[in-house]
């Protein structure tokens, strides 16, 4: 007798296939951080301060812009998810076919805005006459890919939740890849400088959004994809929106309180403001190990709920949690033996050494606080459970602010982290709360 497949789920969900969903995952993190480090050594090797500020401002402002439609890629995989899980092939294509019209809608809008958005930015911003001329000539060039760009997100999501992870890490290295190259041929050997730069990264963003357009062909084959009355359901539409606007509005809440971490702690003067930073990184190699298995949590998840199983769903948690857990016991033991070394490694300045390490028992302490929150994230986007993902949210954006209130005044920087800490418990004790109720409705929605 051929075998159930809605019966074998469970035993489906294995360590194996965790690990195989979410290693592609880290190592598609872990070449991130070179792209930066080739964008500002290579205009470095101009010789001159303007071209490095320019870069760093031109690229940080179009990161946070394109950061706005990061949901498009948590909203995929919870949606897509469910689908394949509820064995709808045509909702698979279909999912795929709404996220990417959003894609290009929104980066045309940011097309037709970008005088009114870069003005903004730049005065949000202000910088030197040279730096602020030379980031509008990196801006102008970049913004014309933002429909390829956004797009990218939209196909990740699709490729996490159909557990096609290694795509996503061909597309990541392809597309730093290509960056790194072209940067070197561009600047220094056609010497285009900074425009070099930008137009470097333009054609990477339209080779990974191409790239990531084939990976996902899989939802193309099928007729469904350009089903248009079925693309514009106004039921699905109404429910994407509802979901990524929850997703939004829970994203933008944690951006504030990371951005005003950092404004606050320079309220303490530079020398902290700097230790500051540099334990921030190693709060970023903690989440970037992390992404691999709160992704692999949303696509196991969304599947479970398209099954309608909550067993499945529990199975899907506990295998992924265990992993979760790893990785934050792994890096909290790893900063509390080397994280003296790595801070002397990152900064060099004799005070910024001693007061990084002052505030290291911190950092220490965030994977293990944040882990439940980390990783429910992802079993919440798999769920497609915005609202409570948003209301959460909210109740620990309410909880850092009364800790900053209360505690700032009293223990100054130290009392910014507990702040931060507090944040990160209320978020995985509340969300932890809501589980019972994304576990009961998991035998509803399939």
């Amino acid at each position: 007798m051929t075998p159930d497949p809605v019966s074998s789920a469970r035993d489906e969900i294995s360590h194996r296939r965790v690990l195989k969903i979410a290693l592609p995952i880290v190592l598609s993190n872990a070449t991130v951080p070179i792209l930066g480090a080739v964008d500002v050594g290579v205009v470095g090797q101009m010789g001159e301060a303007a071209p490095i500020g320019a870069v760093a401002l031109g690229a940080i402002i179009l990161s946070t812009i394109y950061w706005i439609f990061g949901f498009l890629r948590m909203g995929t995989v919870g949606l897509v998810g469910q689908a394949e899980g509820a064995g709808d092939k045509a909702e698979v294509s279909a999912w795929l076919t709404r996220a990417l019209v959003v894609a290009l809608a929104g980066g045309v809008l940011l097309i037709i805005l970008q005088p009114l958005i870069f003005w903004s930015a730049l005065r949000l911003a202000p910088a030197s006459d040279e730096v602020e001329s030379l980031a509008r000539q990196y801006l102008a060039i970049r913004i014309w890919t933002a429909p390829a760009a956004i797009a990218v997100f939209a196909l990740t999501g699709w490729l996490v939740a159909m557990e096609k992870t290694a795509g996503v890490f061909w597309v990541q290295l392809t597309m730093n890849g290509v960056n790194v190259v072209l940067d070197l041929v561009f600047v220094l050997v056609l010497d285009w400088g900074v425009p070099g730069v930008a137009a470097a990264t333009v054609i990477a963003e339209i080779t990974g959004c191409a790239l990531g357009l084939w990976f996902c062909r899989a939802a193309f084959k099928r007729p469904d994809w350009r089903d248009w009355p079925r693309i514009f359901d106004r039921t699905k539409l109404i429910r994407m929106a509802l979901l990524n606007t929850d997703i939004f509005l829970r994203s933008l809440m944690l951006m504030i309180i990371f951005s005003s971490f950092v404004f606050i702690g320079a309220r303490f003067g530079d020398v902290t403001l700097a230790a500051n930073e540099v334990l921030i990184q190693f709060m970023y190699i903690t989440a970037y190990a992390m992404d691999g298995f709160a992704f692999t949590a949303e696509t196991l998840i969304a599947r479970a709920y398209g099954l309608g199983k909550r067993s499945h769903v529990r199975r899907s948690v506990i295998v992924t949690s265990f992993w979760g857990m790893v990785v934050c016991v792994t890096t909290a033991l790893g900063f509390a033996l080397a994280g003296g070394w790595i801070i002397d490694v990152m900064a060099k300045d004799a005070d910024v050494q001693r007061v990084a390490r002052e505030f290291l028992p911190y950092m220490i302490a965030a994977p293990i606080v944040g882990c439940a929150a980390w990783m429910l994230d992802g079993i919440f986007i798999g769920a497609t459970r915005g609202r409570d993902m948003r209301n959460m949210m909210a109740l620990s954006f309410a909880s850092y602010w009364l800790a900053i209130l209360v505690l700032l005044p009293i223990w100054g920087n130290h009392g910014l982290w507990v702040a931060l800490l507090i944040s990160f418990a209320v978020r995985g004790l509340t969300l932890g709360a809501r589980y019972p109720a994304l576990e009961r409705h998991a035998s509803k929605a399939g």
